[in-house]
């Protein structure tokens, strides 16, 4: 028998993640309204978008808008934003978002030559940006790109994960996200690093972020819930990938997700239904298909209901 958990937590990214590379950029108002139908399905984290300059992510531009204009929302709904630096913090102060998100790369090629840093440094220098966090009661977490491998380097040793671990730590960030954005791993190596991270440092949280390039996201999942994680990233209909690296494709599609747990008898408190519904409102907003196997296909339970009619 699989050692899984009785509930698992999905955290919806596809209003950052995975509009951030579409040419069709919805307005305001419609963002506004996936965000409150995906609070209605039933989300308690929800990724609202970046503070990143507009130039580079001109998706992300209407962010501040977003939260200055959302209004009030269930006390147990967390809505977040990625951020790069302190700048990031100071938007996320003036619009109203109570949780950021820091980002860095595992792969030392990838950093270093877009940041000029090691990942260690980068991380040491994130120091303001918790002190600047916390004096403005701002919650702020962290995340790992490429911990499993790179397109550069291969496989991403361990010691190089721990080491950026530690730097996170260092500065005060215990909250970590694994983020596989090359969409490399695999199961294996999944379960190992998952349960070697939950044993070294316990005083840490997780969670986990998995691109389906290579179609093992769903694998993926299965394999850290087996390692004891619990707490995961989706995009609705399976949009998203990284634009900075090679052949990238979305990320793991949240309904796929949800639907495959509603199955196991694992709870996730969303409405896979409602999910749906919202992922078909992204696909005629954007003008083409998603990458969403139970969207295409429906989930089985409405399949074999149909057949007894």
């Amino acid at each position: 028998m699989m050692n899984l958990p009785e509930k698992v937590s999905i955290c919806e990214v596809g209003l950052r993640d995975g509009l951030q590379n579409e040419k069709v950029i919805p307005s305001t108002d419609e963002k506004l309204a996936l965000l409150r139908g995906f609070i209605d399905a039933g989300y308690k984290v929800i990724e609202v978008g970046s503070f990143m300059h507009p130039k580079k992510v001109p998706q992300m531009a209407d962010t501040d808008e977003i939260f200055k204009r959302i209004g009030e929302i269930p006390e147990d709904v967390e809505l977040r934003a990625l951020i790069p630096n302190t700048r990031g913090v100071q938007r996320a102060i003036d619009c109203g978002c109570k949780k950021v998100k820091l980002n860095v790369s595992a792969s030392r090629m990838h950093n270093l030559k877009n940041l000029n840093r090691t990942p260690e440094e980068s991380v040491a220098g994130f120091a303001d940006c918790v002190k600047m966090a916390n004096e403005n009661n701002i919650a702020i977490s962290g995340s790992i790109s490429m911990p499993f491998a790179s397109p550069w380097e291969g496989r991403t040793p361990v010691e190089d994960v721990d080491a950026i671990i530690e730097a996170y730590l260092k500065v005060g960030i215990d909250e970590i996200s694994l983020s596989d954005a090359s969409g490399q791993a695999v199961p294996n190596q999944v379960y190992d690093l998952c349960k070697h991270v939950r044993e070294k440092y316990p005083q840490a949280s997780w969670w986990l972020h998995f691109h389906n390039t290579r179609g093992a996201a769903m694998a993926n999942i299965l394999a850290a819930m087996q390692a004891g994680m619990t707490r995961f990233d989706a995009s609705f209909g399976g949009l998203g990938g990284c634009p900075f690296v090679p052949g990238a494709a979305g990320n793991i599609s949240s309904e796929d997700v949800i639907n495959m747990l509603d199955e196991m008898g694992i709870t996730t408190g969303v409405d896979v239904l409602k999910v749906m519904e919202m992922s078909r409102k992204v696909s005629d907003l954007l003008g083409h298909g998603l990458d969403s196997y139970v969207l295409r296909a429906g989930r089985s339970k409405d399949l074999i209901a149909s057949q007894a009619e």
